[in-house]
């Protein structure tokens, strides 16, 4: 009886070790997306960073994420709200909005978009605190207001950090998205890896400091995770090409249960963004998104088995 309890028990134990990556982190109640418009790969590299740097020092991150095609803003912002492609969204160009689309999307809400993060996030905890508070005012075409606890643009990079900030510390948000677009800016009108850009990103930097400081404030950095991401990188004064300067973007995954000083290895798509989230936090993704969630970033789960080496 006692070898086939221990062989019940071998059995039981083995099976939720090998189940492991089909659970979600534990500990995550809030996550924060900051995102830094036309920060590159080189860019953050080379520029004066200690708060970013201390993020990847103390969590994961990774060189090498592709951007969606063409390399410009909205299709690549839209994908990592929607969890997939302009194919499949129908938004393949700045141009885009809702009665306007660029591809007939595969899935349509009653808001007539392609169902993003906000609203299958609003679908499943009808109560949740949502937000977005971004600088680049046609960002705000991507989302719908209706579903939205906060949807606010402003002027500048330093109005919209202090407002995310003080709206971090007041309703401590299940999700929040924060774009800010001054290091694009400064990679046209000076040119990328200029000292101008990289001054742009050391800036930017002080920027998730203010804000990694609201979080603390708010008292819920203990369960929240924090993303750096980026829509596309640059080259010269431009970016929409295929280049890899343009195509790839770095990424850090910062908080609680993440691996410290972590490289990922598995190669992340601008849509995964959506798909961490809900993996994070529990939500249901739907089938017509692709994007799959970095497990890797994970403390106590794998990177993929099926990597592919170079």
């Amino acid at each position: 009886m006692k070898r086939i309890y221990l062989i019940i028990s071998s059995i039981i134990a083995l099976t939720a070790c090998n189940s492991h990556d089909s659970k979600q982190p534990q500990g995550i109640k809030h996550v924060v997306v900051i995102g830094i418009d036309g920060l590159s790969c080189e860019g953050l590299r080379k520029a004066n960073t200690p708060t970013m740097d201390d993020m990847m020092a103390h969590g994961a991150y990774n060189f090498a994420v592709r951007c969606v095609l063409p390399t410009v803003s909205k299709p690549n912002w839209n994908a990592m709200l929607c969890g997939a492609g302009p194919d499949i969204t129908g938004c393949a160009s700045n141009g885009w909005n809702r009665d306007k689309y660029d591809i007939e999307p595969v899935a349509k809400t009653d808001n007539k978009s392609f169902p993003n993060i906000f609203y299958i996030f609003r679908q499943q905890r009808p109560e949740a605190e949502l937000g977005s508070v971004y600088q680049w005012g046609d960002f705000g075409s991507m989302l719908d207001k209706a579903i939205m606890n906060m949807n606010e643009t402003d002027s500048t990079a330093l109005l919209t950090a202090q407002r995310s900030a003080q709206y971090i510390i007041d309703k401590k948000p299940d999700f929040l998205f924060i774009q800010l677009d001054d290091v694009d800016h400064f990679g046209h009108s000076d040119g990328h890896m200029t000292e101008p850009y990289l001054e742009s990103i050391t800036v930017a930097d002080t920027y998730v400091k203010m804000l990694l400081d609201a979080i603390n404030k708010a008292e819920i950095a203990s369960s929240t995770l924090v993303m750096i991401v980026s829509d596309h990188g640059g080259i010269n004064k431009g970016h929409g090409g295929n280049t890899i300067e343009e195509l790839t973007t770095p990424i850090i995954y910062y908080g609680p249960g993440i691996k410290k000083g972590y490289e990922i290895k598995q190669q992340i798509y601008r849509y995964d963004v959506a798909a961490d989230v809900a993996f994070v936090l529990g939500l249901k993704a739907p089938q017509v998104w692709t994007g799959r969630p970095v497990k890797a970033a994970f403390k106590g789960f794998n990177e993929p088995e099926n990597l592919w080496n170079k």
